[in-house]
């Protein structure tokens, strides 16, 4: 009779409990649902100086916005649907390429948020120009076509996703290749037969630089380098070039070579400046060994007058009739703008001789020591050492590709451990990614070397190597925008300018083309006004950035893709064009054109950047000039992104708000194109860095969180550090890794149906991550929700804590009950009196 009377209650409790565990908002939302009161703002992606921001509210009965108003991205496509940007080219089409280039309208900013709309709904007029459509479907190979990549839910997948290994002994295919490559002419770089005397690099010092004259020092000799960069504002010391202060064919720029040289190209450009047009039209040559008597370069019985510029940027090149022998050159301008005055940057063409006074020429310094390929590598000569390393070390290297570019050429990765293609529990993730900007190359020749060298190395026995390997799963993207780096390679290294390549075909800048997740989060926490229901961490990515109409590469969506797939820990960015790392976020708040913006990590991400700045040779170098406009040793060569420049839409800010990954840009060389003769020394001033820095993966506290009954790990659980208000994530084995610095840290966590864990986890200085595993007990609805789903028969505990449940819960509704009735008795006499 007991059991009875204790079952009938029991299971009406029950059919309430379960129809309470159905209907509860808290058990429905995402673990990644954000607050109601989000806000969702769009900024454009700058391809230029300029940037232009647009800002997109929408309201619902849940207030600002409706959490089912947030795009998980991966519903936007179907994993093998093929998608391009229209207008593409159909099969057989015989059409030329149509200019889809990206030209975003600048919108003001007004000092309170305000809402403007980007697009309107279907059936309205738009208010903008419409753009391409990444959705339109196409197979004609006469111009490029773009696989979509599947982009999946930013919740943790109980499975891992594998991208599938690729063979390089696969031809390319033929329709891409008729596309990047015109084979009917050239498409290889200009062949110098001297390298460059290294103004650009600044191998060149600036007291071996003189003028006849110059305006003022901000336009001093110094400043006459191939490709310099001037600030926002003219008339500061660091200006665009050599301006001399008289206009007369008398002027002249002077370099000492130092030694005796045989000269063989001038290379010359204007000035570099938003406000002035200036530059050199036609100019003379003149050698000399003692500065005193000069001789003229010669075409034939006349003095050479070699033709220069018809714009400021793009490089002229002025190859001499004859090679000259001689330590001085001089550049005589004979004619220039003519609204203009005489301003010129260049670079010179010159080989060194041989010092008949050096008794030990074999001892002349080489660069280093490794035996790897220094040179540049196209798309082509980039997938044959790649299959040459993956050959070289099959054990521990696999090659995949995580998508295409707008042009069709593929994105390899090369992945690196002792285990390749699977995630084993408790290695962390790594990742370095090169050629965002496709004219910035000298991050993709590190990339290749480094994987040339791990191998080496680790087959040397290396056990510093064999340790990374064997404790790490690395992926090396070295090409992140290859048609970008097509242009610019076509071009060569000295002959690129500035901004050949840095876009995409498309003209998107991939800098600025992630989804703006910074503006969500200050939006957030500017209007929602219960802070409690604020997430800090896996931002969900607007849903109009995942529209028709959204400008996104396919480079981009490809990288996101990855992101989302893989557990990445740590990560680096490889730029070019200055000497500095720059660590989040990267973008300031209100738009400020720069300003200290902090992350909750800003003492680690320091940490991070100093360790591979306080190890790159050239930056940790005291006696270093400044590259062009900013001088960085005085910020110790790191920088916060947003306090340089602000950058909306960046990758390492996206990185950090919408997945577990931290990640910094490095700034590699003054050079965005090295030419290849330095590719040894700036592998040398870079390899300890790559490895250091990939081995603070390492640092801070990993674990498991698991099932306290089943031992089955948790995915999606929460790790919440006190004092630091940035959580992350367990992966789908349920293992994690929170980067820390040494200290003592209280960490709990948290997951959907369990009960929350807390416990104090110590960091200490060795390279070696502290072990913090976690066990959770499942709350009595989770149980029950899982019995009641198998169908199976209530435990005789589980029972008897529901039991327990049921009389708190009415015991407390009693209670309520009489509170009220008191209540009203008491109001009854009141008014009876």
């Amino acid at each position: 009779m007991a059991p009875t009377v204790i079952l009938l209650p029991l299971l009406t409790f029950i059919a309430v409990l379960v129809g309470g565990v159905t209907a509860s908002p808290s058990l429905k939302k995402s673990a990644t649902t954000v607050s109601h009161n989000l806000n969702y703002t769009q900024a454009s992606s700058a391809t230029g100086s300029g940037r232009a921001r647009v800002k997109h509210r929408t309201t619902s009965a849940y207030g600002n916005i409706s959490p089912t108003k947030v795009s998980r991205f991966s519903k936007t496509v179907k994993p093998t649907e093929a998608t391009t940007r229209a207008p593409k080219p159909t099969e057989g089409s015989t059409k030329p390429l149509k200019d889809t280039t990206f030209k975003p309208t600048p919108v003001t900013r007004a000092p309170k948020r305000t809402t403007v709309k980007p697009f309107e709904s279907k059936g309205t007029t738009k208010t903008q120009k419409p753009t391409v459509k990444w959705t339109e479907l196409s197979t004609k190979p006469l111009k490029p076509t773009t696989v979509k990549p599947t982009l999946p839910s930013t919740k943790t997948t109980t499975t891992p996703v594998r991208f599938n290994t690729e063979d390089l002994n696969e031809n390319i295919d033929k329709n891409v290749e008729r596309r990047v490559w015109n084979t009917q002419k050239s498409e290889e770089p200009p062949v110098f037969e001297c390298p460059p005397l290294g103004l650009e690099s600044l191998k060149v010092k600036d007291s071996q630089i003189h003028a006849s004259s110059y305006q003022r020092m901000g336009l001093g000799p110094h400043r006459g380098r191939l490709n310099i960069q001037s600030g926002v504002e003219d008339g500061d010391i660091y200006d665009g070039a050599w301006c001399a202060q008289y206009k007369d064919q008398k002027q002249w720029l002077q370099i000492d070579a130092k030694k005796l040289t045989r000269f063989t190209a001038v290379i010359l450009q204007g000035r570099s400046s938003i406000w002035s047009l200036d530059y050199v039209e036609t100019f003379k040559v003149q050698v000399s060994n003692d500065t005193i008597k000069w001789k003229p370069c010669m075409n034939g019985t006349e003095e050479a007058v070699f033709e220069g510029n018809t714009d400021s940027e793009t490089p002229v090149l002025a190859i001499l009739p004859k090679p000259a022998v001689a330590q001085y050159i001089r550049i005589n301008p004979q004619t220039w703008f003519k609204n203009g005055t005489i301003c010129l940057r260049a670079e010179i063409m010159g080989c060194e001789l041989p010092d008949p006074n050096n008794i030990y020429p074999w001892q002349a310094d080489e660069g280093t020591k490794d035996k790897l390929d220094f040179r540049h590598h196209n798309y082509k000569e980039m997938r044959k050492l790649m299959k040459s390393v993956n050959e070289m070390c099959p054990d521990i290297t696999r090659i995949y590709s995580i998508g295409k570019s707008y042009m069709g050429l593929k994105l390899y990765v090369m992945e690196i451990s002792d285990n390749p293609g699977k995630h084993e529990l408790g290695e962390p993730e790594f990742r370095y990614v090169a050629g965002m900007h496709g004219n910035e190359v000298l991050g993709r020749e590190l990339l290749l070397n480094l994987m040339e060298y791990i191998c080496q190395e680790y087959k040397r026995g290396n056990q510093r190597i064999v340790h990374l390997v064997k404790e790490t799963r690395i992926h090396l993207l070295p090409s992140m925008n290859p048609d970008g780096y097509e242009m610019s390679y076509k071009k060569g290294s000295e002959l690129s300018g500035w901004s050949l390549g840095r876009y995409s075909y498309e003209g998107i800048d991939m800098n600025h083309n992630f989804a703006d997740l910074n503006t969500v989060m200050w939006d957030a926490i500017e209007l929602e006004t219960d802070k409690s229901k604020l997430i800090n961490h896996y931002f969900p990515i607007p849903e109009y950035y995942a529209s028709e109409d959204a400008m996104v590469a396919p480079e981009t969506r490809a990288v996101i893709s990855w992101m989302q797939t893989i557990p990445f820990v740590l990560s680096a960015n490889l730029h070019g064009g200055e000497l500095v790392v720059t660590y989040p976020f990267d973008m300031t708040k209100d738009w400020a054109p720069r300003e200290h913006t902090p992350t909750p990590d800003e003492s680690f991400f320091r940490w991070l950047s100093t360790v591979y700045a306080s190890t790159n040779h050239v930056m940790s170098n005291p006696d270093r000039r400044p590259c062009h406009n900013e001088d960085f040793l005085r910020y110790n060569n790191i920088i916060n992104g947003a306090n340089w420049h602000t950058v909306p839409g960046s990758m390492n800010d996206f990185s950090y708000l919408h997945t577990n990954c931290f990640e910094v840009t490095v700034e590699l060389s003054c050079d965005k194109f090295p030419h290849a003769s330095e590719l040894p020394e700036e592998w040398e001033n870079n390899k300890e860095s790559l490895l250091v820095y990939m081995e603070q993966v390492h640092r801070g506290i990993k674990g498991v969180v698991k099932d306290k009954d089943t031992e089955a790990g948790i995915s999606d659980a929460i790790i919440k550090v006190d004092d630091i208000d940035h959580h992350i994530r367990s992966a789908f084995d349920g293992d994690f890794w929170r980067l820390l610095n040494p200290g003592d840290y209280d960490v709990t966590v948290t997951a959907e149906g369990y009960f929350p864990a807390t416990r104090s986890c110590r960091v200490e200085y060795e390279h070696y991550p502290t072990i913090c595993d976690f066990h959770l007990t499942k709350t009595p609805k989770q149980r029950l929700r899982e019995i009641l789903a198998k169908g199976g028969k209530i435990p005789k505990d589980l029972q008897l804590r529901l039991r327990q449940l049921r009389i708190r819960k009415l015991r407390a509704s009693t209670k309520l009950i009489n509170q009220r009735r008191a209540s009203q008795q008491r109001r009854a006499r009141r008014a009876h009196n």
